[in-house]
């Protein structure tokens, strides 16, 4: 098979016989892949004239929609990925962090688009600023998708999680993106761009695919353009100081080698749950995918004192581990990706032994289940020790990226963090104790050099996701030698590929702008109460302002009593003058708010469908007794939950007294129908 560059909205294959790739399991040729002719700059013209402006026409929630409607298709014909997938040397275990985990970041994104994004083309960043006395100049910080193509380059030992993990907030802002996979597992790449391709979710001009060289790509990128590369340090700098990337200022964001260390804190002695789960938990990052992570524990840092413990302990567990043919259920670890990959982990393990000592393992004869050792690329799990790590270099800088970690003893914590400090920037790194006083002193001197830390004790063990899982929902990168890139972390992953800006002007040129309603802006009279009207009319700026209602000492004690809320800046008059704050007694603050609801509800059956809370809740001074309480309401921002007949209203609060200052304020959040709903609603009670 010769794999193909999905370019231009066609399928081409490269104009020479290209490269052989083989299988890491006996050898044979799989596939051949080559891109050479390939019009790179009509691939970045075809995303920026086609396939930018067609996923752009589509807003936030329309995308998530259909990043769900793609993982669902993927979904249901992964059992032909898994099949792939084994060739790379993958276990089934290994194939669904993959296959299955980049799958469920489409879903994840999907998800969050909906729930935290709006349905609109602008998303609204942070509360508005205001920049003059009388509020009629203020500003208001915004995203809005790049005009330009998202080039990611990716690593070998994920080729679907780490294809889906970049595209998923790239699509779900709005940018085409040109997938460049690593060759030697390319072919698992692109039977999943492939069936992509065929589902007709995505609109033409989407994704593109390139399978070998990028060629000149890089010549003809512009400063709308980004490029997320993850792979060696040496290749990321590279590419960094390219000309045009220089020139341009095109975003560049790495992930790059990662020596990445586990702390075992001095409480977890053997005999201890942390200590078992310290064993598990590096047993199992050694092992899944052959090491070949770029999360996985390369440093144990581990007490001294019980050092021997930890390598006796692991060392038997690893000794437990079964190597073979991944397609075999009685096979625990499967092969590296390739050949060449056995022989530069072989030559990584040289340089670290030169500080120190193999304790277990490197063997150049080993059992191997169902396949022939020679022939794959397996390699057996190996562990090392370093007696003086605080005076070596090659175990803090030099990555065998496989089954091979280093045990490095401390004998304080101070030369645990500092020992965890050497490795020059990480994407992941884990605290095994129980002791939390020791997780937070290990926090504080190493988050500065960690994209992410965990802290893993017998309480939440059993539901952790471990050391080496990255997450849809937080941040995967790490400063320095990690390559001081960020990616995933939720809707922050989806922002990283739009603009921020800040825009000033009035509240009604910006409330035009952003959808979504400023104080000071231009106030609608509706000409009926407003939640009387449905979802679809209902605009953004429709206000009530509502009669006044006294508050009385009878109302503060009724309140009192009702809740059982007895505060004495509420009950007695002589300790609430006492309080700096008060001149005496004072309402309660949630009385305040459930004295505006009952000045601004409608209560007869309407198109708000349910209140599903507030935001932002302020309260700016104290309301006493006789005190007048009037509402301001106005609709703030209207997102529309598509296909569910209903959608979300926001409600701007502002809670006066009888000198029109403010004393409460906050948003009101409602689910409100759409005429059609409401339509179905009404004739439901009528036929009742």
């Amino acid at each position: 098979m010769k794999l193909q560059n999905f370019a231009e909205n066609e399928w081409v294959p490269g104009i020479k016989d290209g490269r052989c790739l083989r299988s890491a399991i006996d050898g044979t040729t799989i596939a051949t892949i080559d891109s050479t002719g390939i019009n790179f700059q009509g691939m970045l013209n075809y995303a920026r004239r086609v396939g930018g402006p067609n996923l752009r026409k589509y807003t936030f929630h329309e995308r998530a929609l259909m990043l769900k409607k793609l993982a669902q298709f993927l979904m249901k014909g992964k059992e032909e990925f898994y099949e792939l997938s084994t060739q790379t040397g993958a276990t089934r275990d290994d194939s669904y962090i993959d296959i299955d985990g980049g799958i469920s970041t489409l879903f994840v994104f999907s998800s969050k688009g909906r729930r935290e994004m709006p349905n609109d083309h602008i998303y609204v960043d942070g509360h508005p600023e205001i920049l003059s006395r009388q509020g009629t100049f203020v500003g208001q910080h915004i995203y809005t998708p790049r005009h330009g193509v998202a080039v990611h380059i990716n690593a070998f030992n994920f080729p679907c999680w780490g294809m889906l993990e970049k595209l998923a907030p790239c699509l779900l802002a709005g940018v085409p993106a040109i997938v460049k996979p690593a060759s030697s597992t390319a072919y698992l790449t692109e039977i999943v761009v492939r069936r992509m391709i065929e589902s007709k979710i995505l609109p033409a001009g989407s994704i593109q695919l390139i399978c070998g060289s990028v060629g000149d790509l890089f010549k003809y990128l512009t400063c709308q353009d980004f490029v997320a590369f993850t792979g060696s340090k040496t290749t990321a700098e590279t590419l960094q100081q390219h000309p045009r990337v220089v020139s341009e200022s095109v975003h560049f964001t790495a992930e790059t080698d990662s020596l990445n260390s586990s702390i075992l804190g001095p409480d977890s002695t053997p005999g201890t749950p942390e200590f078992d789960l310290f064993i598990n938990e590096v047993k199992r990052e050694m092992t899944s995918k052959a090491g070949q992570k770029c999360t996985a524990i390369r440093r144990i840092i581990a007490p001294s004192n019980i050092a021997a413990d930890v390598i006796k302990a692991l060392s038997g567990a690893l000794a437990e581990i079964r190597v073979g043919h991944p397609a075999n259920k009685n096979v625990d670890m499967g092969a590296l990706a390739s050949q060449s990959q056995r022989d530069e982990v072989s030559s990584r393990i040289e340089d670290l032994s030169k500080e120190a000592d193999i304790v277990f393992g490197n063997e150049k004869k080993f059992e191997v289940t169902g396949a022939d050792a020679q022939e794959g690329a397996f390699f057996m799990p190996t562990l090392l020790h370093c007696n003086n790590p605080l005076s070596a270099s090659a175990v803090h800088s030099v990555e065998a990226f496989g089954p091979v970690s280093t045990i490095l003893p401390y004998d304080s914590l101070e030369e645990a963090i500092e020992l965890c400090r050497l490795g020059g920037g990480s994407l992941a790194g884990s605290i095994v104790t129980n002791d939390n006083n020791v997780a937070r002193e290990i926090v504080l001197g190493c988050a500065a050099w960690h994209g992410r830390m965990l802290v893993i004790n017998r309480h939440c063990a059993n539901e952790s996701t471990g050391h080496g899982s990255p997450l849809p929902h937080l941040v995967h990168g790490g400063p320095g030698r990690a390559g001081g890139g960020e990616e995933l972390g939720g809707i922050r992953g989806a922002l990283h590929y739009m603009q921020r800006t800040a825009l000033q002007g009035s509240p009604e040129s910006l409330a035009t702008i952003s959808n979504c309603w400023i104080r000071g802006g231009a106030e609608k009279d509706s000409g009926s109460h407003p939640f009387r009207k449905t979802f679809d009319q209902l605009e953004i700026g429709d206000t009530l302002r509502t009669s006044a209602r006294e508050v009385t000492l009878a109302d503060i004690n009724h309140f009192a009593e009702f809740t059982g809320d007895n505060f004495y800046a509420h009950m007695d008059e002589k300790t609430a003058k006492a309080n700096p704050f008060f001149d005496g007694r004072v309402a309660h603050g949630y009385l305040i708010v459930s004295f505006a609801a009952g000045l601004f509800v409608d209560p007869d059956f309407g198109p708000v469908l349910a209140n599903y809370g507030l935001d932002n809740l302020r309260f700016a001074q104290p309301v006493n007794c006789g005190d007048l309480l009037k509402v301001r309401l106005t609709c703030k921002q209207k997102i529309l939950r598509e296909q569910s007949g209903y959608g979300e209203v926001r409600w701007d609060t502002e809670v006066t007294n009888q000198d029109d200052e403010i004393v409460a304020s906050y948003d009101v959040l409602t689910m409100v129908a759409t005429t059609e709903e409401w339509q179905n609603c009404r004739k439901l009670v009528s036929a009742d």
